[in-house]
């Protein structure tokens, strides 16, 4: 199997050398897995996806403007 090396923060890293009894390497492998079959999905849902990435930037620029909309009323 192959090995990858990570780099963390300086306080992850004390946290997780206070907890030497866990596997570290099986909840990142666990943590990393669930998060490839998420993208596994969305990428099978963009591959039937007919928008082009004009239409795509477009929607962005809609929703960002809406949601900024939204929420300027709480920053008065």
């Amino acid at each position: 199997m192959p090995s990858m090396t990570l780099s963390i923060p300086e306080d992850l890293h004390s946290f997780i050398k206070r907890h030497n009894e866990i596997r570290w390497s099986e909840i990142a492998r666990r943590a990393m897995w669930d998060y490839a079959k998420r993208l596994e999905i969305l990428d099978r849902i963009a591959e039937k996806s007919k928008l082009t990435e004009k239409d795509v930037e477009e929607l962005d620029r809609m929703i960002k403007k809406a949601v900024h909309k939204h929420y300027r009323k709480y920053t008065k």
